[in-house]
């Protein structure tokens, strides 16, 4: 692309008025142009074979398979691809495997449009950015030790209400193992009972309900 060609921009939320608003932003700027709108994640691929665009902007949660998911599936295919996560949700473990699945960006969804364009440009550029209170959920949780994919499957359990019988029914691990990996969970979120434990985990972003 030529220096003085418009910037083009897929834009991917599930949110027909969040896609809207965003192409009314990009449709203000002069040296921008949006290419393609799609409403969840396969069809953010397709739209991306189709235009090949310089930057797009990525839900984090979408209807199919996840932002970061859809990230992965477009770097694969072009590992030069520039993609900015634009999300409502601020968890430390999601921004961390953003990051690590090699999104340039990761904007909150209450960034003022001209502080997005100019993260746009940022990112045409070749450049990446977090912003500071981004960074700060990253920094808090810095020396956190991360929970065990075993530990994961038991808090998702304890998400569902399952007693710790049940749970180790379901996993086929004994009760006290559960119990032992429980007082783990705990004392790795900082919580003191099951329910902020819970709580803790689905505002980092670590499980889903």
């Amino acid at each position: 692309m030529s220096s003085d060609a418009p910037i083009r921009v897929l834009t991917v939320d599930d949110h027909a008025l969040l896609r809207e608003g965003i192409a009314v932003i990009i449709g203000n700027e002069p040296d921008m142009f949006l290419v393609a709108q799609a409403a969840n994640g396969r069809e953010a691929l397709s739209m991306y074979r189709e235009h090949r665009p310089d930057i797009t902007l990525m839900d984090l949660r979408l209807p199919d398979i996840s932002g970061i998911d859809a990230l992965i599936a477009i770097r694969t295919e072009n590992p030069g691809a520039r993609v900015i996560m634009l999300t409502t949700f601020e968890g430390d473990v999601e921004i961390r495997r953003a990051l690590k699945a090699g999104a340039q960006a990761y904007m909150l969804k209450s960034t003022p449009p001209d502080e997005l364009v100019d993260v746009i440009r940022q990112v045409q550029s070749g450049k990446k950015r977090l912003p500071a209170d981004v960074a700060a959920q990253l920094a808090e949780h810095l020396a956190d030790e991360s929970l065990t994919n075993r530990e994961l499957d038991v808090l998702r359990h304890m998400a569902g209400g399952n007693r710790n019988r049940d749970i180790g029914y379901k996993l086929l691990i004994s009760e006290e193992t559960v119990k032992v990996h429980v007082k783990h969970i705990m004392e790795k979120l900082h919580a003191s009972d099951r329910t902020q434990a819970v709580t803790i985990a689905v505002r980092r972003g670590m499980i889903e309900l």
